[in-house]
């Protein structure tokens, strides 16, 4: 076994481990990725102020975000088709969040059920939501959450309809996936992926298959799903979702001042800047460098988080210096699942706790709950004022 050290290590091996189309649908964006790599280029251009002869002793990341007290200021990040990343895949994921004081996030298009992950784990988890045609549907979602004791609802706003992802067309990751020859023989490279699926009973959308009329087997859910994301989606919507929720609301996707405020009126209880991991709207701006302005417009009022771009401890000291609250760990978790399974996530999120640790006492701090711009170099990292809408 290689020595891990860093996400990319777990990455590396995840990719060796983890059938191409499954990698690919992880590590892709959409069009040319140009958003995709700004998401993390954006982060490495911001730069930390090293202090020294300070007193760093008795550190601590412990923060507490909407209520709940967590060891970090982190959340895993929720992540489709994670259960094809590794067998039992959400469940694994979510041992190891729970391990780690943190909260996990189950995708509505996960492949372990809001009820798996409610009777493998003693803690609370959050759900996310897609909405769909069929409100029926998203209604006993909602509902079905709320009885697994979920304590949090995030919604997801820019997924109306899919980004032009190359590499999943190429590979032919349909619902259910096209076995291709190319795809077949590259499933028969990976014993250990092969074997894991052999043993379990889950292969497909868990919260759906099941669930919903007429749905009983893969081509009835490929129609189903195919047809089902609702471009019709507008901020009106979110006060009906909010009522039969009638608990901690959190908006996914929020990348514009604009909408941001339109968040805040519509009661939430806290956003996620987030572009989708790069994997919607090519050309869009970095989580990162839109984080500031959105804090200025909403941070005093409500809680704002950051997705997409996050692969190190130092990311997460940077976007908490520019006003979130917390980050979700997408790519990160699923690297370290491809890698190892429980163990690999549990690794992923011992290396980014170390990571903050190091580098809160590197800069002379030893409470990530006081840390602000003062920690960053002037002149690294986006203000307000640098963004024009």
């Amino acid at each position: 076994m290689p020595t891990i050290t860093c996400i990319e290590d777990l990455r590396q091996m995840a990719e060796r481990r983890v059938p191409r189309m499954f990698y690919d649908y992880v590590d892709g964006g959409s069009w040319t990725e140009s958003t995709y790599h700004a998401n993390q280029a954006d982060f490495a251009d911001i730069k930390l102020r090293q202090r020294v002869a300070r007193n760093i002793e008795n550190r601590s990341l412990k923060t507490n975000s909407l209520g709940i007290d967590m060891a970090m200021p982190l959340a895993i990040a929720p992540t489709g088709l994670a259960g094809m990343i590794h067998a039992d895949g959400e469940i694994l994921a979510a041992r190891a969040a729970t391990a780690a004081g943190i909260r996990y996030t189950l995708s509505t298009v996960s492949i372990c059920s809001i009820e798996d992950i409610a009777e493998a784990i003693a803690s609370p988890f959050w759900f996310q939501l897609y909405v769909m045609r069929d409100r029926e549907f998203v209604g006993r979602l909602i509902d079905r959450a709320k009885a697994a004791g979920c304590d949090a609802l995030v919604l997801t706003l820019d997924l109306q309809l899919s980004g032009q992802r190359h590499k999943d067309l190429k590979n032919g990751l349909t619902t259910p996936p096209r076995l291709t020859p190319a795809n077949v023989i590259n499933l028969l490279t990976k014993p250990r992926w092969l074997k894991g699926m052999l043993g379990t009973r889950r292969h497909y959308f868990g919260n759906i298959m099941g669930h919903v009329k007429g749905v009983d087997d893969l081509h009835q859910l490929a129609d189903w799903t195919y047809d089902q994301f609702d471009p019709r989606l507008n901020w009106d919507d979110i006060q009906w979702i909010k009522d039969r929720w009638g608990g901690t609301l959190i908006l996914k996707g929020i990348l514009d001042v604009e909408d941001a405020r339109l968040a805040l009126a519509c009661g939430a209880d806290a956003i996620v800047v987030s572009n989708h991991g790069g994997r919607q709207l090519d050309g869009a701006p970095s989580s990162i460098s839109i984080l500031p302005a959105i804090v200025e417009a909403v941070g005093e009022r409500m809680e704002v988080w950051l997705d997409s771009g996050i692969r190190s401890g130092q990311d997460v000291i940077k976007a908490v210096a520019l006003g979130a609250k917390g980050v979700m760990l997408g790519r990160a978790h699923l690297y370290g699942l491809g890698a190892m399974g429980e163990a690999g996530v549990a690794k992923a999120l011992e290396i980014i706790a170390t990571e903050m640790d190091l580098t809160l006492a590197l800069c002379g701090h030893t409470d990530v709950l006081k840390i602000d711009r003062s920690i960053l170099q002037p002149g690294t990292y986006p203000l307000p004022n640098q963004t024009r809408f």
